[in-house]
């Protein structure tokens, strides 16, 4: 008789049985690809902003890119990963909504974080780099369940 509490056990019969491999991949694919898009779009919007609004042009540029990842995520998460047939409209206003939440969560968490890592591993300089690291794989773990639940739930 095996040990259900053993990490063995809790892979095969605990959380891994809610995600199927190969959707995850996607997810992250999409993700990965999604990163690299989202800071393009940031980077160009600024410099094409940096002439109106010198001095804000990264808080425009940041929320015109992130709308725009965020609708390019939706679309690769809804056609690559989740491939559902539900109605766009009502789908991306969910994936807005988890998306909030993991704005919120990383926003709460970033200072507490980061002062707890320069507290008690003395990491002064890289403490804000670790911290975004870890509320990062928080944040793909919980949008995972969160799209998978909420955005592109089936009926």
């Amino acid at each position: 008789m095996s040990n259900p509490f053993s990490s063995a056990a809790f892979i095969r019969n605990g959380i891994v049985k809610y995600i199927p491999s190969a959707q995850l991949f996607r997810y992250i694919l999409v993700g990965g690809w999604n990163t690299l898009f989202g800071y393009t779009c940031f980077f160009l919007i600024n410099r094409w902003l940096s002439h109106l609004l010198p001095a804000y042009s990264y808080i425009a540029a940041s929320l015109a890119s992130n709308l725009i990842a965020i609708t390019v995520a939706f679309l690769g998460y809804k056609w690559f990963v989740f491939q559902t047939k539900g109605s766009y409209l009502r789908e991306w206003l969910r994936s807005l909504i988890v998306y909030s939440g993991t704005i919120i969560f990383s926003a709460i968490a970033m200072a507490p974080l980061v002062g707890l890592i320069r507290h008690n591993f003395r990491y002064q300089t890289q403490a804000p780099y670790i911290a975004g690291a870890l509320v990062a794989i928080f944040t793909v773990v919980s949008s995972f369940f969160g799209h998978k639940h909420l955005s592109f739930r089936q009926p």
